[in-house]
C-alpha cells in the first residue's frame, strides 16, 4: 500500500498543556490506548497550527499552501509488538483550510471539521481564537514568549517538555465506521520547542464540566514551536477494541 507524505513548514505551533485526572482522561480513550502519565497526571492539551507550504513530498518547495489548524491532543500509550509505543489520541481536528477539511480521512489521516481562526501576532505575543462551525468548540489563546519554562508541575524544565512531545509524534484520530484510528507521523530533522507562558487560555472542550469535573484539568505550560521544516507521513491505522484503564 502506497502511504502519502506530505513535506511542509511549520510557521507557528502552539501547544498548550493541561494536567489532566488519569482516570477522567482513560474514559476519554478507546482501547488499546491508555494515558502517558507523567508524575502521576495525564497530559491533554490543544495544538495550535499555522503550517505552510503543504505539498506532496515530490514537489517542489516554495509551493504548496498555507492554513490555520487546531487539534485537541491526550498523550497516550498502547502496547504494541515490539513493546510500548507512544503518540496522542485527538479527538477533535479543526481547520480553516476548505481543502484540508475535504482531504482530511480521504487523501491522508485524520478528518477535519470547519473552524473560523483570529489569530495576531505581537512583538513578544501571539492570540490564537477559533470558533468551529458546529459550535461545539470555541478556544481563546494567548502565549507569550519566555526564556525558561515556569510554573509546570508536568515537566521540570524545557528540555523534559520538548523531549516529551518529540518522542510522542503520532497523531491517532477516530476514522469513519469506528473500526480503527487513522494515524498520521510528524518528523522533522530540527526539532526545536522554546517556552511559552500562558497569558490567558479559554477552551470550552476542557471547561466542559461534564466531560472533565472540577478540578480535573488545569492549564499547566506551554510550549512554542516556529519556523521548522516537517514532513507527515501515514502510518498503519490502530484497530480500537475493548475497553482499557489506567
Amino acid at each position: 500500500m502506497i502511504r502519502p507524505r506530505l513535506s511542509s513548514t511549520i510557521e507557528r505551533r502552539l501547544l498548550v498543556n493541561y494536567r489532566v485526572d488519569p482516570h477522567i482522561a482513560a474514559a476519554l480513550l478507546p482501547a488499546p490506548l491508555r494515558p502517558h502519565l507523567v508524575r502521576g497526571q495525564a497530559v491533554a492539551g490543544i495544538c495550535l497550527l499555522r503550517i505552510g507550504g503543504v505539498r506532496p513530498a515530490w514537489a517542489p518547495s516554495g509551493t504548496g499552501l498555507t492554513s490555520e489548524n487546531a487539534a485537541h491532543r491526550i498523550s497516550v500509550e498502547w502496547d504494541g509488538p515490539d513493546g510500548v509505543e507512544r503518540g496522542v489520541y485527538i479527538p477533535r481536528r479543526d481547520t480553516a483550510s476548505r481543502l484540508n477539511a475535504f482531504a482530511g480521512g480521504r487523501i491522508y489521516p485524520g478528518e477535519h471539521g470547519r473552524a473560523d481562526f483570529t489569530v495576531r501576532e505581537e512583538a513578544d505575543a501571539v492570540r490564537v481564537a477559533f470558533a468551529t462551525r458546529d459550535g461545539e468548540v470555541e478556544v481563546d489563546a494567548t502565549v507569550e514568549d519566555a526564556g525558561e519554562l515556569r510554573g509546570s508541575e508536568l515537566f521540570t524544565d524545557l528540555a523534559e517538555a520538548s523531549d516529551f512531545f518529540r518522542l510522542g509524534s503520532r497523531g491517532l484520530s477516530p476514522a469513519t465506521g469506528g473500526g480503527h484510528l487513522d494515524v498520521l507521523e510528524l518528523s522533522t530533522p530540527a526539532w526545536k520547542v522554546t517556552a511559552g507562558r500562558p497569558r490567558t487560555v479559554r477552551s470550552s472542550f476542557f471547561e466542559d464540566l461534564d466531560r472533565f469535573p472540577p478540578g480535573s484539568a488545569v492549564l499547566d505550560s506551554a510550549l512554542v514551536m516556529r519556523d521548522v521544516a516537517a514532513r507527515w507521513t501515514q502510518g498503519e491505522p490502530l484497530r480500537v477494541g475493548a475497553g482499557t484503564g489506567v
